[in-house]
């Protein structure tokens, strides 16, 4: 009988930790709000295929990102780190960036490729290109790149077909700058981009991919950034017109129908069971494109914002058989997906500071999280305000509160630019568990005497923390040069208007 005993035990521990290294897929949208999608409340968003993975796998409630704008989200998410140690401050890179998410940053990908790993990213970069494409993703683990290296808005977009058969962009998106390139690894393949024919060919790509790793028995990771549901929206013949929310839900729902391909390439392929599938996104939604901007659902907020719309998101882990149904309360974010997915292909960890947990506890035997806090820090971090807010279990303390040009129209005038940036002291304290809006402050509507005590043990953390971040050399702070925007003609005159190639 004992042995037995020994011999499940060991035989549970094999299956739990896999005979064969996991596959991983990181599926990561682009502003997108808590409120966005079918599974998360919304009445008309057709996600049908982020719909079948909530109700498969695991859904979070609590979980953020580690910025309210792009490129630093980004950098934490693939290090682990928060972007203040990698300098990926203040705001975002743009197409002539002199910097970029430096090299001695480890990534996800750099931590699985010694592990015999193939590794491909498609989709949006937005965190360096450099010179001679120094900063893309082929230099930073990955042996496959096929995408935009920035936002979609970030090049003229007004003559552009955003919808088949020849709906314009909305709106002009940024001038005096380079059309927007299409690279594959370092190579621009076409400029400036055909929205419409742009999915159709990250979804090709992605099949090939899946099914090339799994007939070489060979584990991968893919990172799949989309550029959904960033302004300005796009989409193609398949989804265009066809969902309820008008051109943003076409956009949402083109993402949507990407994550299904993918599913289905890994069903096909015989490797769903043996495959961790991790979704959520980068930032909370630009409120200010009103419609065509997103929805941050019942939080307070969104983009470019310390409050809850700005940094807290939609997220499903994934994985039939591994991990059952339900929904968690747990706190988690995209700094914990770095130490997670090292963990469950028992890979080596950066020898830097890292800044997540191993989420195997929430995931696999519904257990506490490691994670007891969340920092926030704004767009713009520095040494002298450090973190604006701070979440300790339940509860969290603005320590600075600011509104933000991305947040605009909203009826809450506190998320509006004009909100300029205003100390509290103390804090303002809320209750996220019964009050996630953010609208009643206790330490004004409902005191009570130990709220002083959770103030007390929030500073005692937020001093903690602050003592072990070292700010790293700001990347973005080291301004642009036109000469290095990406120019599929780079000998041409005059530029930015003749770097154009359509194959």
């Amino acid at each position: 009988m004992t042995f037995w005993i020994v011999f499940l035990v060991f035989f549970s521990d094999l299956w739990y930790t896999g005979s064969t290294s996991p596959n991983i897929v990181l599926l990561f949208a682009d502003d997108l709000g808590f409120g966005d999608l079918g599974c998360y409340g919304h009445p008309t968003s057709i996600t049908p295929n982020l719909d079948i993975m909530a109700a498969n796998g695991l859904r979070f409630t609590d979980f953020y990102c580690a910025s309210p704008v792009c490129s630093p989200s980004r950098a934490a998410l693939l290090t682990g780190r928060y972007q203040t140690r990698s300098g990926v401050y203040p705001g975002v890179f743009y197409p002539g960036s002199k910097g970029g998410l430096p090299l001695n940053e480890t990534t996800i990908a750099e931590v699985l490729k010694p592990l015999g790993y193939a590794t491909a990213m498609v989709g949006k970069w937005h965190l360096g290109i450099g010179a001679n494409g120094s900063f893309l993703p082929v230099y930073q683990g990955f042996d496959h790149y096929l995408g935009v290296p920035y936002s979609h808005d970030q090049g003229p977009c007004q003559n552009l077909t955003c919808f088949p058969p020849d709906t314009k962009c909305y709106g002009m998106c940024d001038q005096g700058v380079v059309l927007l390139p299409l690279f594959f690894n370092n190579t621009i393949i076409q400029q400036p981009v055909s929205f419409p024919d742009l999915v159709p060919h990250y979804n090709k790509f992605t099949t090939e991919f899946i099914t090339e790793s799994a007939r070489k028995k060979q584990p991968f990771f893919l990172y799949y950034a989309s550029h959904h549901t960033h302004y300005p929206q796009f989409a193609s013949a398949l989804t265009a017109g066809k969902s309820l929310r008008g051109r943003f839900g076409d956009a949402l729902m083109e993402f949507d129908t990407s994550v299904g391909v993918i599913l289905e390439a890994l069903e096909a392929s015989g490797i769903q069971n043996n495959t961790f599938v991790f979704f959520t996104s980068d930032n909370g939604p630009e409120l200010f494109r009103m419609s065509r901007g997103g929805n941050a659902g019942l939080l307070k907020c969104g983009k470019g914002t310390t409050y809850e719309g700005g940094m807290r998101e939609p997220a499903i882990a994934y994985w039939p058989g591994r991990i059952q149904p339900g929904v968690t309360h747990e706190l988690g974010s995209t700094l914990d997906l770095l130490p997670t997915i090292a963990a469950l292909a028992q890979a080596k960890l950066p020898s830097a500071q890292l800044d997540g947990y191993d989420m195997s506890n929430i995931l696999f035997t519904s257990q506490s999280s490691m994670r007891k806090t969340m920092f926030y820090y704004p767009v713009d971090p520095s040494i002298k305000l450090g973190v604006f807010a701070v979440r300790y279990g339940k509860y969290k303390a603005h320590y600075y509160t600011r509104g933000s040009s991305h947040s605009e129209t909203t009826p809450d005038h506190d998320c509006h630019i004009t909100a300029g940036l205003q100390a509290h002291d103390p804090p303002l304290l809320f209750d996220l568990e019964s009050d996630p809006s953010e609208n009643y402050n206790l330490m004004v509507y409902d005191y009570q005497p130990e709220y002083d005590l959770v103030l007390k043990k929030i500073q005692e953390l937020k001093a903690q923390f602050e003592e072990t971040m070292v700010f790293g050399e700001s990347q973005i702070g080291k301004g642009s040069d036109h000469s290095l925007e990406p120019c599929c003609n780079p000998q041409c005159t005059p530029k930015p208007a003749c770097c154009s190639c359509i194959p």
